[in-house]
């Protein structure tokens, strides 16, 4: 068994930002040579989260309205009374428990598993951020 990591930099430039990472993941397999074991990703922040579904423009704009109305930004929320780094962002943190912070997707033959319409996606809950990062981690053979 061999083990490669690597890391996936994005910059994002909306509050909610939902960005293709699949050409990125893909590379970042095709450098180790394995054929055959699993791809897991992990979003090292607790306001980003990495997700598998459809990339198609006017989706995209729906989950990005379906965020903002499922936990609004204007709440009520306690987070926000007194912050630790001047962001009233406790809605990122509320919509990143319901979301996943890492994917693990197999892979064979070289190729991710992936089903004819799945993308990877990294979701940004609190943009826009100058500097995020995907834990990219590779095992098999």
């Amino acid at each position: 068994m061999n083990f490669h990591t690597t890391t996936i930099a994005c910059q994002t430039t909306r509050p909610i930002d939902i960005i293709d990472i699949s050409a990125d993941v893909r590379s970042a397999l095709e450098a180790t040579g394995l054929q055959q074991g699993t791809v897991t990703l992990l979003s090292r922040h607790t306001t980003a989260c990495i997700n598998i579904n459809e990339r198609e423009e006017r989706l995209q704009q729906d989950m990005a309205t379906f965020l903002k109305r499922f936990v609004p930004k204007d709440g009520d929320w306690l987070h926000n009374l007194e912050t630790i780094d001047g962001r009233d962002n406790a809605h990122s943190h509320l919509l990143g428990m319901l979301m996943n912070s890492s994917e693990t997707i197999p892979f064979s033959g070289g190729k991710l598993m992936l089903g004819e319409w799945q993308s990877v996606f990294f979701i940004e809950l609190d943009g826009p951020r100058p500097k995020r990062e995907v834990l990219v981690h590779i095992q098999g053979e």
